[in-house]
Formats: C-alpha cells, structure tokens, sequence
C-alpha cells in the first residue's frame, strides 16, 4: 500500500462556486470532493486516500472542453456508464464519479503494478504458468462482462493492470459497447492488431457483425505476444482493413517457445478466436495541471474578465453538465443489502483466487 506523508497531503478542491445553473448537488458530489486528499502523481492519474477509510484510490480528471473539441463526449459517457453497472474482482472498478465546470473526475480502483505493456517494452520474459494465470483471470474478467451483455473490443495489453499482489485488471471501457438478446455491432473499434476478422469482414463487406466473441479473439492475441514478446499478426494501425484480412487468413502462425499442449492450442489455432485504438481518450483528453492549485485558479479567473466561450461551445458544456450522472458505489452498496451480498462474493471470489496455485494446468 503506497503510504502518505501527513505533512504533504493536500486538499482537495472545495466544491466550485459557480454562478450560473450547478453543476453538482449537494449531497451527492460536493460532499465527495472533499472527501479525497492527495498524496502522489502516478502516471496520468493522481492517487488519493478517503479521508475517512484512508483507502487509496486513482483519480482521472479530463477537461470537458477538449472533449468536445475532439468530439469524445459520447464515449466519455459510455465509458462512465458501463463501468456504473460493473464490479468484479478482475476489472479496474469505478468508485465515484463528479464534475466540476471544468472537469470530469472518475475514482477508480488504484493498482500499482503498471500495465502489461509497461513490462514487455521492459523485456520482462513471462513464462507460461504466469500467462496462465492471466488468461485464467482474464477468462472471468470476460465471462462477466459477457454475462452482463458487454463487449470490452480492446483487450490488450495495454489495458490490463497489474496489482501489488500480481493479479490482473481490465481497464478502459470507452468503446465498450453493450449488447441485448441477439443484437450484434457492426462499427470498427478498438486497436487494429487485436481485432477478430469479424470485425473487419462487417467493415468491409457489410456482413451480419460480430459479438463477444471479438473479445475472446484479443485474449489469444494477447497470451501470444506475452508469450512471444511479439504479437503473430504484423498489423499495424495504418493497414487497411482489406488487408488485415488477407494476412489473418494467409499467415502461418509461429510458436517460437516450447509451449503446453494446452496452451499451444489456446492461441495457435485460427478456429480460435484481434484494435490502435481510433483514439487514444487518456493521452487526449486527461488533464495534466495539479488538482490542488485548481480551486484558486477557478477563483481567480471569475474575478477577471475574460472573453465568452462560443455560443456552440458553450451549449455543448451546459449539455455536458446535464448528462453527466454522478456516482458513488459506497453509497449505493450503503443503501442496497443485495449489494452489499454481491460486494462480499465478489470479495471472497478474489480471496479464493489470491489462493489458487497458479501452477495449475489449463485443458
């Protein structure tokens, strides 16, 4: 657990002042923007503890006006949505989630571990019972998204999170989408190299779409390439969907490392279920100044004078604020005992897989 030196905790932000309609209500936001204090940058996120459980947390805050210039408001409120409705041992969970006039701020579970990315530019060699245990996760991780009708359409390496214990946590839902019944998607998202043919087939030959299944396709890509260090496919983000088709379909898979029975039949057939994503939203949209200096900041710009927003700019805020739904899972697991049932099992789901021996053989 990252510890906090009491000397350098800062405040956070009070609840904004603002003079025209609010942005936050009462007993809801404002109160939990003054329940966080910050102890450490990490990364594109700020880590902040409660105040009252002490228990730490990431931070994300993105600029509502850079996400209007780049025309991501709608994936910042699916995101956001989604994750409202998910809690699981295995994906990176929301907490709360509030709004100031600047800002959009998502409190989610904090691991420390970096990514699996992070590790294989690092040349970190995963040996197979450690990519065992990964798919095993990650295979719980996806059965409970599909069970709660979502497609994540970006698993990567890149979006999984380790934690201090060495377990595993999906993150970044912006384009999650969610699926009813035998509805299917047919638009092209998430990142090239990790997207099922599928996918490319409803691009390319307007086909019947595609379905959970995608998201199987991107764990076998990726046990590949933590595996391999390399991923089987050479697709990048620039290679026409046409293509990427054409190298699915005619390229001989290689396994460079003496892998199981299992495994190797995991990940190296093509009858087995791969996204740059079309947007990085985090490296675009996150904003980077301190989070403490900001409300002397905001206080300081009401008392100058300064030029109106565009009138477009300045409806798509007000629009914004009124979408966005706050949201505070303590509160919400406070009031529902059957919530309270449903933390515990996912709790003890976790206990009992922090006990597993991760030398257990895949079939």
């Amino acid at each position: 657990m990252l510890g906090c030196d009491e000397g350098l905790l800062m405040v956070m932000m009070g609840r904004s002042q603002s003079r025209g309609a609010p942005l936050l209500r009462e007993d809801e936001e404002g109160e939990e923007e003054r329940q966080f204090v910050k102890c450490q940058r990490v990364f594109l996120f700020d880590v902040y503890a409660k105040r009252d459980s002490r228990k730490m947390y990431a931070m994300k805050y993105m600029n509502k006006q850079k996400c209007i210039e780049r025309d991501e408001v709608r994936n910042v409120l699916r995101e956001l949505q989604v994750m409202q409705r998910l809690q699981h041992p295995f994906l990176v969970n929301l907490w709360f989630a509030f709004q100031d006039e600047e800002d959009l701020f998502m409190v989610v579970d904090l691991l420390l571990g970096g990514d699996l990315r992070f590790h294989l530019q690092k040349k970190v060699g995963f040996n197979e019972q450690t990519v065992k245990l990964y798919v095993c996760e990650l295979v719980l991780a996806l059965d409970y998204l599909q069970r709660s009708h979502i497609i994540h359409r970006d698993i990567k390496p890149d979006n999984i999170l380790l934690d201090e214990h060495g377990h595993v946590h999906v993150t970044d839902f912006n384009v999650a989408t969610v699926l009813q019944g035998s509805e299917t998607a047919s638009s092209m998202a998430g990142t090239k190299p990790y997207m099922a043919p599928e996918v490319f087939v409803s691009f390319v030959d307007s086909g019947v779409g595609y379905s959970f299944a995608v998201d199987w396709w991107a764990l076998g890509i990726t046990a590949y390439e933590l595996l391999h260090g390399s991923r089987p496919f050479e697709i990048r983000s620039s290679t026409a969907a046409a293509e990427v088709l054409s190298i699915i379909y005619g390229q001989q898979l290689r396994v460079s490392c003496v892998l199981s029975p299992g495994m190797e039949h995991l990940i190296c057939s093509k009858r087995r279920l791969n996204c740059d994503p079309t947007f990085e939203l985090e490296e675009m949209i996150l904003e980077t100044r301190p989070l403490h200096k900001k409300k002397k900041r905001l206080a300081k710009s009401r008392n100058q004078p300064s030029n109106p927003l565009p009138t477009h700019m300045q409806s798509s805020l007000d629009a914004l604020a009124e979408d966005f739904i706050a949201f505070n899972r303590e509160k919400m697991a406070s009031d529902s005992p059957a919530a309270n049932k449903h933390s515990d099992g996912q709790n003890n789901m976790m206990m009992t897989m922090m006990k597993t021996d991760s030398s257990s053989e895949l079939h």
